[in-house]
């Protein structure tokens, strides 16, 4: 027999190269290319014929039908609900609560709307045990297990679902490919055959997929460009908290977030997260600072926590738990330049409570106020809300949708604010206090007259 012919395949990017390197020659992606079976050309090629463009003027633009998902939370991840024709991508750690979440959503639309849930992992029955121990009541959603692609395919044109669901596209397996489940090439090919499907038939499919030890969706990165909408499934195995984050999203906004609590009963929808990530001190402590910050579309208020300790090394430490590491270095160094604020030897510790990571500029001014409030051992008074960004120059520049974060801080209770000068609203809010500042020596010396 003759040897099958092999390619050298890259799991980050699908270019493939006849030898292997120890990176990828397109991308550059170290230890990135594994062998995989290069498959035949069967088709034959013929000349297209040209189709016809349209302009601008011509396209009636609708609105779209969104298809809730019973999951409020989920709702406001994908911007709003499902959509027809949609395929969403969910990732997270194993065990986090992917599937549980998929199912507790699917048996909701099924009272409504046909669904089929379709697991490549589990059989039927333990399926079944899960929606047992979730309390879900028997209703007229459908399962398969299956994970040969033709044969859900089939199931999917004779079923006619309006939701489906594939947990997960990477154990899928297609017969025109000579390569094992789970390879680049398999992920690839079952993952565009679906959403081709998906859109020839208006079908809303979530695809659940794993995710590399980087926390990155495992497969090509072809996976994230094929899907209209990617989900990411973070939080603390340890806490009973759940975020579901959108980091693309062609139906809706992105980086929106859907906040969950973990229970007996399954994940259930936090209607205000912003009690999750606020700890409750008997009196106030220092080295904590409450933020206002924007996730998506909705204002969150989180608290900022510091630790400032004398360093017992030669080289202090800096580190940042949800928060920027190189970012708090330059705080840091800003502080010291136009606050005087020295730390050069004390380890710095920053934490944002709840495991929600924060991304946003506009932190910086509740770290530099947790960080002094900690050096000084001065506590920041009750009430008091911070948000704003820090130039290299110490000024402190606007946050976007500054009103929205003002109103969330006063419907929480919060009677002060301390904010930029740009934010500074024209009409005052009823029972908040707003303290603008221009520069961060500004807010160093308000903080003590608090």
């Amino acid at each position: 027999m003759a040897k099958a012919k092999t390619a050298y395949v890259c799991a980050e990017c699908g270019a493939s190269a006849l030898q292997w390197f120890g990176s990828c020659p397109s991308c550059g992606s170290a230890g990135t290319l594994t062998e995989s079976a290069v498959e035949k050309q069967t088709g034959h090629r013929y000349a297209a014929e040209a189709t016809k463009a349209v302009t601008l003027e011509a396209v009636e633009a609708k609105e779209l039908e969104r298809i809730p998902s019973g999951q409020a939370e989920l709702d406001r991840a994908l911007g709003g609900g499902m959509v027809a024709g949609q395929v969403a991508l969910l990732g997270g750690d194993p065990g986090i609560g992917k599937s549980t979440l998929l199912l507790q959503a699917l048996h909701a639309v099924s009272a409504g709307l046909p669904a089929l849930y379709i697991s490549g992992e589990e059989s039927t029955e333990q399926i079944a045990l899960r929606a047992r121990r979730l309390a879900l009541q028997a209703g007229a959603l459908r399962l398969l297990a299956e994970t040969q692609l033709e044969r859900i395919l089939a199931t999917l044109e004779s079923a006619k679902p309006r939701v489906a669901v594939i947990d997960s596209i990477q154990t899928l397996w297609s017969d025109t490919l000579q390569s094992a489940p789970g390879s680049v090439a398999q992920v690839r090919e079952c993952a565009a055959q679906l959403t081709r499907h998906a859109k020839r038939s208006g079908i809303a499919l979530l695809l659940i997929g794993h995710v590399t030890k980087e926390g990155a969706i495992a497969g090509p990165r072809v996976l994230e460009h094929i899907v209209d909408t990617v989900l990411y499934f973070e939080g603390d195995p340890h806490s009973s908290f759940r975020l579901v984050r959108a980091v693309k999203n062609r139906f809706g906004a992105v980086n929106e977030l859907g906040v969950f609590a973990m229970t007996e009963k399954g994940l259930r929808g936090v209607s205000n997260p912003s009690a999750l990530f606020l700890s409750t001190h008997e009196k106030p402590v220092s080295g904590s600072c409450v933020l206002v910050t924007i996730e998506g579309t909705r204002p969150l208020l989180v608290e900022i926590q510091a630790l400032v300790d004398a360093a017992h090394a030669p080289n202090p430490r800096r580190l940042s738990v949800g928060l920027e590491q190189n970012r708090l270095a330059m705080l840091l160094a800003v502080l010291h330049r136009h606050a005087g604020i020295a730390t050069w030897e004390q380890d710095v510790f920053v934490n944002a409570v709840g495991g929600v990571r924060i991304a946003e500029p506009a932190a910086d001014l509740a770290v530099s106020l947790a960080v002094v409030s900690s050096l000084t051992d001065r506590p920041i008074a009750e009430k008091v809300a911070v948000f704003g960004e820090i130039g290299l120059a110490g000024e402190v520049r606007p946050a976007p949708r500054g009103q929205e974060r003002l109103r969330e801080a006063a419907k929480l209770g919060f009677e002060k604010i301390i904010l930029p000068r740009a934010n500074t609203p024209k009409a005052k809010i009823p029972n908040l206090d707003v303290l603008p500042v221009e520069r961060v020596d500004q807010a160093v010396q308000l903080l003590r007259t608090l």
